[in-house]
């Protein structure tokens, strides 16, 4: 059994939906309760992965309102669902203890001006990427999945490319930027792909030719380190995974749960297929970057680049293809009754961007937007 580990980027906002810098008073409640590292101790790791592998806790992030949380190395999908319940309803609690709460939103649907989070890292990111430093306030949700060794985890990537934009749709939770509907699902994907290193590869011959494009990035002094080898899909730094990292974070935790087990399963199935010599599928990384644009675009309610055909298909069609991909590895892991279950679930009520958008043509109100988030995230869902 592959393991999987979770890691959640969180708004944190004030009781009129605003996004406020109080994330590392938030962190300073969570240190002195064992359950999170203050900003000071995590400015001494460079990419943000959590010490050991095995300890959950809260992190601060690149702006002040915000609060990302990582669930330990989970077995099952019954535990991803338990350890994200548990760790969003922690970090709640902490931003409860400063007068905040926190939402699962990929972007602020109200006005906003981001404020950097204190620390010499960030600080010296700041400086080198200037605006689009200064205005990115986003959140995603990265899944790592277990793998051998490089080797494999590169055989994963060659073969999990073509899939990953559909993730973004999948997940799509980010409709509004700064008060307006950017007739987007994932405006978070588009600000996303600002940054210099952020997007799709081509294949890999093999991990040696992996490590040398990583040495090739950072030879350019463009990004500051191997913590800003912004890949879509990138082998850790530290851990032995395969850390997939295009999708919003998504509202409801059922979704993340999706979504882990999507990827778990991509995973699998990808390192099977390796093993007995299958070829590597093939699509450019210039067509890879349009599928992503569309998947950010319509999320699931319109057409998507279709990882086989590279030719628009309804995204109903294409999550039918994805579950019959995947099906063997998900069965082996005793996962398919729970992603196909979600899967369906996302077909039928939408995603998180469809309730956005539901929420304000009701009311009208960004600010009852992020109300109506801010009780999703909480599994309170009305």
């Amino acid at each position: 059994m592959r393991t999987v580990g979770v890691e959640e980027e969180l708004l944190v906002v004030d009781a009129t939906g605003h996004p406020v810098p109080k994330g590392p008073d938030a962190l300073a409640v969570a240190s002195r309760r064992g359950e999170g590292e203050d900003v000071q101790e995590h400015q001494q790791v460079e990419d943000g992965e959590a010490e050991t592998p095995e300890t959950a806790h809260l992190m601060p992030e690149l702006k002040a309102q915000q609060l990302e949380l990582g669930t330990p190395v989970c077995q099952s999908l019954e535990d991803v669902h338990r350890e994200l319940r548990y760790w969003r309803d922690r970090a709640d609690a902490v931003a409860t203890a400063v007068g905040a709460r926190v939402a699962a939103l990929a972007t602020s649907p109200v006005d906003v001006v981001p404020i950097p989070t204190e620390g010499e890292r960030y600080g010296r990111l700041n400086e080198a990427f200037g605006q689009t430093a200064w205005d990115v306030l986003t959140c995603g949700c990265h899944v790592h999945v277990s793998v051998e060794d490089d080797d494999e985890g590169v055989a994963v990537l060659n073969r999990i490319r073509i899939w990953l934009p559909v993730l973004t749709a999948m997940t799509a939770n980010s409709p509004f930027w700064q008060g307006r509907d950017t007739a987007y699902a994932s405006f978070r994907s588009q600000v996303w792909h600002r940054w210099p290193s952020a997007g799709p590869n081509g294949p890999f011959a093999d991990a040696a030719d992996y490590h040398q494009l990583v040495e090739e990035v950072l030879a350019t002094e463009t990004v500051l380190d191997t913590g800003m080898v912004y890949f879509d899909a990138r082998l850790s730094a530290k851990w032995p995974t395969v850390e997939v990292r295009t999708a919003d974070v998504a509202l409801r935790v059922e979704d993340a749960v999706t979504l882990a087990g999507v990827v778990r399963g991509l995973v699998e199935t990808a390192a099977r297929d390796a093993r007995v010599g299958g070829e590597v599928p093939h699509m450019r990384p210039e067509v890879l970057r349009l599928a992503a644009w569309r998947a950010g675009r319509s999320g699931l309610s319109g057409d998507l680049v279709h990882p086989s055909s590279g030719r628009p298909v309804p995204a109903a069609d294409v999550l039918g293809d994805l579950l019959d991909h995947i099906r063997p590895a998900l069965a082996d892991a005793g996962d398919e009754r729970t992603v196909a279950g979600g899967l369906q679930a996302l077909l039928t009520r939408g995603t998180g961007a469809d309730l956005q958008r539901r929420v304000h043509r009701e009311t009208g109100d960004l600010t009852a937007v992020v109300r109506a988030a801010v009780a999703a995230t909480g599994g309170t869902e009305a």
